[in-house]
């Protein structure tokens, strides 16, 4: 088993502010520093987010094998601090999944992969419309971003320990066992919910 990652190919992102060189050179040796056994990691992406001198967020993506991703972030005063936090929150996540894992890797289970688009949009974009506005008409939504994820064949064991590896608020998967597209997400008391939608 590999025990320390071939430099994967890393991304940073700066939103708002430069920031310097050495700062970039930082959250990449934090990312190839990351000693997992598993899974191995094939690509990142860190996003670096200065607002001000008290506001500084940073998120890190990390792409691994067998089509899995872990995210994390963290918002503090310095940069730094949130770097290594975000760093800190990844390989606890990691230490706390890999296991589960290792036991739920099945051969052919990355058979069926469908490739979904997902968009982000801000959500204040209904407080700023103007006064005069054409009820026959939506307004049109403004994206932060967008990129694809896979829709994978899961149990719902397992789409529930992709949700534990992610700060995302949902999953949308194929569920192995029903064979229809279901979401699992986190509820606010820290239990996780389910639903399918029928084919």
């Amino acid at each position: 088993m590999q025990t320390k990652n071939v430099k994967p190919d890393i991304t940073v992102t700066v939103r708002h502010e430069n920031v310097t060189d050495s700062l970039r050179q930082y959250a990449e040796d934090k990312i190839n520093g990351i000693h997992l056994d598993y899974p191995r990691i094939i690509g990142a992406k860190a996003i670096l987010d200065v607002e001000g001198s008290r506001r500084h967020k940073a998120e890190i993506i990390l792409f691994c094998a067998n089509h899995i991703v872990i995210d994390a972030s963290s918002e503090t005063e310095d940069m730094y601090k949130s770097i290594d936090f975000t760093i800190d929150k990844i390989t606890r996540r990691m230490r706390k999944c890999k296991t589960r894992l290792l036991k739920r890797r099945n051969p052919g289970q990355e058979e069926s992969i469908r490739y979904l688009d997902e968009r982000n949009y801000r959500a204040d974009f209904l407080d700023n419309l103007p006064e005069e506005v054409n009820e026959t008409e939506e307004p049109e939504p403004f994206f932060v971003h967008k990129e694809s994820f896979s829709l994978r064949k899961l149990f719902k064991e397992e789409a529930v320990i992709d949700l534990d590896l992610t700060e995302r608020p949902f999953i949308v998967f194929k569920n192995a066992r029903r064979n229809v597209t279901s979401i699992v997400w986190r509820k606010p008391d820290g239990d996780y919910g389910i639903v399918d939608i029928p084919s």
